[in-house]
């Protein structure tokens, strides 16, 4: 039987935890990064496992049979970067990626050391496509 997944939702309080993250500027960056996920999505966070703030929730399964659920689009105030989680990788992304700006990639995770050097729409495009491409309904 395939293992369960360690990170789940709980019921941990966002505010409390995103108002402890530093330094300030991962601080600033998350709030805002809540701001435009909340906007995007409907949706209220979540605090996914101890530092993953998630919204909405979709099933997935693997070909290996390991399934479960994880928020179409997350972030994480990280110590060296903001992280963002897609479940849609990183191909559907390719002309925003290119003109986003710094940052960096790997296994489903978007990278972006600081929110004011990229390009905000570029971003809102990749989290909206995300957040769409899981089968959720976008505000209007």
């Amino acid at each position: 039987m395939p293992d369960s997944p360690k990170t789940v939702p709980t019921d941990a309080d966002v505010d409390a935890f995103l108002a402890a993250v530093q330094p300030e500027r991962r601080r600033r960056d998350a709030a805002r990064a809540r701001e435009a996920l909340e906007r995007i999505t409907g949706e209220r966070p979540v605090l996914w496992g101890p530092s993953i703030v998630g919204f909405g929730s979709a099933h997935y399964r693997y070909a290996s049979g390991r399934e479960g659920d994880w928020p179409p689009v997350a972030f994480s105030p990280r110590k060296t970067a903001l992280t963002f989680y897609l479940m849609d990788g990183f191909e559907p992304h390719a002309a925003d990626l290119a003109v986003l700006g710094p940052h960096t990639v790997g296994a489903g995770c978007l990278y972006v050391k600081d929110l004011d050097a990229v390009d905000g729409a570029a971003l809102e495009r990749i989290l909206t496509r995300s957040w769409q491409s899981r089968g959720a309904n976008p505000r209007a």
